[in-house]
């Protein structure tokens, strides 16, 4: 697979025409932005301190007016920047993921189906809205790979009736498959209950995690103060998750950066990495060009497609005991 140095000269060299294009569109909007929000300022300002000046800001017209100026204006600020997002994953994500592998299909306005996400297990709670981008479909040295950008919510009723969205998982989720068959599940999550309340109170939290099968203690040490595992088979748990296995784990943790959570059900590994964000979608405020800004496309991009790669699942040397 194409290195993380290859693909960095690629954006740069390869796409940079394209780079020039998006640049100036960038700033084009970000010109007009700023026109639009000295108008809202010297016109909407004005407005709201009078409103509440006369009805105090707990009154029903001055929350009316300024949701209204909200929804609005972020409306605006969408339509604005629709045109750069779109051009912006046509004329670089594209071929950037072309460039990785050609054998990776990439279409933007589509994701990963709810089904698949749920039959990962995941995330057990229940999902009232479910959506996606960036959608990724192919193999990797013959191993077959799907991921998208996901964003799972799930609602509440306050004490008044009044709904509240909630973010369940949103993030990039991937589906690959495992060369070896195996019967049971085995779940792995970010072991986040140690890191708050330490060994003791947090390993009694996770053994009584109703939500989850028995929990699986390892042998290796640095895996399990990032990782929490969970599963009905212990001895197929420690077959999946052999001691090299884990340390591939630890390794793909530490260079995503990101929240890792893992499951190995009917013969496929689902992983969900939760970036609280869009992974794809650039900001208008930050330019194409600069380095830290293009890593993290880069990296994102190399580090999900080279998954495969990264834990060795292309290897044919799994045998069971």
């Amino acid at each position: 697979m194409t290195s993380i140095s290859q693909l960095t000269d690629f954006y740069y060299k390869g796409l940079y025409p394209n780079l020039q294009a998006l640049e100036k569109e960038r700033l084009t909007i970000l010109s007009r932005l700023r026109w639009l929000g000295i108008f809202g300022a010297l016109i909407l300002i004005p407005l709201l301190v009078g409103l509440s000046r006369n009805f105090g800001i707990a009154h029903p017209a001055f929350i009316i007016t300024a949701t209204a100026i909200f929804i609005v204006a972020l409306a605006l600020y969408h339509t604005m920047i629709k045109g750069y997002i779109a051009h912006f994953k046509t004329t670089i994500i594209t071929p950037l993921i072309g460039a990785i592998d050609p054998h990776l299909s990439y279409t933007p306005d589509a994701h990963i189906m709810q089904a698949s996400f749920d039959h990962s297990q995941l995330f057990p709670q229940a999902i009232d809205r479910y959506s996606g981008s960036d959608y990724v479909q192919g193999s990797i040295e013959e191993i077959p790979l799907d991921f998208s950008t996901v964003h799972a919510q799930y609602r509440t009723k306050d004490s008044k009736g009044n709904t509240q969205w909630h973010t369940l998982f949103h993030g990039i989720f991937l589906v690959t498959a495992f060369p070896k068959l195996f019967h049971s599940k085995t779940i792995i999550l970010p072991d986040q209950a140690e890191k708050l309340f330490g060994n003791l109170l947090g390993g009694w939290l996770q053994s009584h995690n109703a939500s989850r099968d028995e929990l699986i203690r390892m042998d290796d040490p640095e895996f399990e103060k990032m990782f929490v595992v969970y599963g009905k088979d212990p001895i197929e748990a420690h077959y999946l998750l052999t001691h090299t296995m884990m340390q591939r784990m630890v390794t793909f943790q530490k260079k995503m950066r990101y929240p890792l959570y893992f499951s190995f059900i009917d013969n496929r590994i689902y992983v969900a990495i939760k970036t609280n964000k869009e992974m794809f979608e650039p900001s208008v405020f930050t330019s194409l060009l600069e380095y830290e800004q293009v890593m993290d496309y880069i990296g994102m991009l190399h580090h999900t497609i080279g998954l495969v790669e990264e834990l060795k699942l292309n290897e044919k040397l799994w045998s069971k005991p």
